[in-house]
C-alpha cells in the first residue's frame, strides 16, 4: 500500500502487485484509493461492509471501476472479456484470469501507474494517477487505444463516504429529478435527503438529469460538515447508492475511442 501525504491528509493507495488479495473483477487495480485520514479527525471513507469487514466485490474508500463495459469482439462466443484496468476475466464466474501489469511511479504526494493491455485486436494504454495538495486529493486518467478496434469506455468512481445522521445526503450543481422510490426523496433546500434508513442491500437510484458540463457534489459529512466532489466531465449515467454503512454517488464517464484517440478525465475530492 502506498501512503501520500499533505500537511493534514493521509491517503492509502493500494500497490497492484503487493494487495493482489483484495481485488477482483470490478475494481480498477490501478489508482484505487483505500482510505483517506485526516491528522484531527481519521478515517474519512467507509464501505458498505466496513468496518466489520472487506471483500473485493463490495469494497471501500475510493474505488473506480471500467468494468461495467467488458471488452470482447462480437464474433468470439464465450464468457471471456478484458476488462479495462483489471486483465484478462471469465465474466460469468467474475474471475480475474491473468491481471494486467503496471509500472508504478511515485513521489510524497503522488503516484503514478501505467499499464498496456491486448486482446483480441483491443489494444490500449491506461494510465492512473491519484495524488493531494493540501486538502484536495485527485483521481486522474488517461486512456489511449493504440489498437484497430474501437474501444469503448464506461468508467465511474465509487467513493464511498459514512451514512450521515440526518436525512441530508447530498446536493448535485445540476437539476436532477428522480421517480417516485422508497429510498431517496428531493427536498426543499436542494439536497437529495434519505426517504428511509436502508438495509445491507441499500438503495440504488438513477438520478435523472440533462447536464451539459461538469458536475461538482456537495457531500453531507459526519466528521467535516461538508465534503466536494468535482468532475472534469460531463456524466451520462448518474447513480446513488447507500446501505446502513455507507452513502455513494456515481457520476459516470462515458466514451468510444476510435484508432489512436485518447481521452484524459479527472474528479477533484475537496476535504
Amino acid at each position: 500500500m502506498f501512503i501520500l501525504k499533505s500537511d493534514t491528509l493521509d491517503v492509502a493507495v493500494l500497490d497492484p502487485d503487493a494487495d493482489q488479495d483484495r481485488f477482483g473483477a470490478r475494481y480498477c487495480t490501478g489508482g484505487y484509493i483505500f482510505q483517506i485520514t485526516d491528522a484531527r479527525c481519521g478515517p474519512l471513507l467507509t464501505g458498505p461492509t466496513y468496518p466489520e469487514s472487506f471483500n473485493w466485490r463490495d469494497g471501500q474508500g475510493i474505488p473506480d471501476s471500467f468494468a461495467q463495459r467488458p471488452l470482447c469482439p462480437p464474433e468470439l462466443v464465450g464468457t471471456t472479456a478484458l476488462v479495462i484496468g483489471i486483465g484478462l476475466c471469465d465474466m460469468a464466474t467474475r474471475e480475474v484470469l491473468q491481471y494486467c501489469s503496471w509500472q508504478v511511479e511515485r513521489t510524497a504526494s503522488a503516484v503514478a501507474m501505467k499499464t498496456t493491455q491486448q486482446w483480441e485486436g483491443f489494444v490500449l494504454s491506461l494510465e492512473r494517477t491519484v495524488s493531494v495538495s493540501g486538502r484536495t486529493v485527485r483521481s486522474a486518467s488517461r486512456v489511449h487505444n493504440i489498437g484497430a478496434r474501437p474501444l469503448p469506455i464506461l468508467w465511474f468512481p465509487h467513493p464511498f463516504f459514512p451514512q450521515p445522521s440526518g436525512p441530508e445526503l447530498c446536493r448535485v450543481s445540476i437539476p436532477v429529478t428522480m421517480p417516485e422510490n422508497p429510498g431517496y426523496t428531493l427536498g426543499s433546500g436542494g439536497y437529495i435527503e434519505r426517504r428511509a434508513w436502508p438495509s445491507q442491500d441499500g438503495f440504488y437510484q438513477a438520478l435523472d438529469h440533462a447536464a451539459t458540463s461538469p458536475v461538482t457534489v456537495l457531500q453531507r459529512h459526519s466528521a467535516l460538515g461538508l465534503v466536494a466532489g468535482t468532475t472534469s466531465y460531463t456524466p451520462s449515467l448518474f447513480p446513488i447508492w447507500g446501505n446502513q454503512k455507507t452513502f455513494s454517488w456515481e457520476p459516470f464517464f462515458e466514451r468510444t475511442l476510435a484508432s489512436g484517440q485518447e481521452a484524459r478525465w479527472w474528479i477533484d475530492y475537496d476535504f
